[in-house]
């Protein structure tokens, strides 16, 4: 089963292509609180109807190109 995320794109400027912002909370091993941890994926968007601000979904699919395996859902 492919992976699922969810995030905020923080870019659509490429062509074909969003910016989004997956954000997770990871347990600190001293401190023991929750901080908010996040990482950028570059998303396969064909018809680039998403912008800037959206959430979207966002699935695991084939190598696009070098660094872009995710399309959007």
């Amino acid at each position: 089963m492919p992976k699922r995320l969810q995030g905020t794109i923080v870019s659509d400027k490429q062509n074909k292509t969003v910016v989004v912002l997956v954000n997770r909370f990871v347990k600190h091993p001293k401190y023991k609180k929750y901080v908010q941890r996040g990482k950028k994926y570059k998303a396969h968007d064909e018809t680039n109807i998403h912008k800037t601000g959206e959430i979207v979904t966002i699935e695991e699919c084939r190598p696009i190109s070098k660094d872009k395996h995710f399309k959007v859902i």
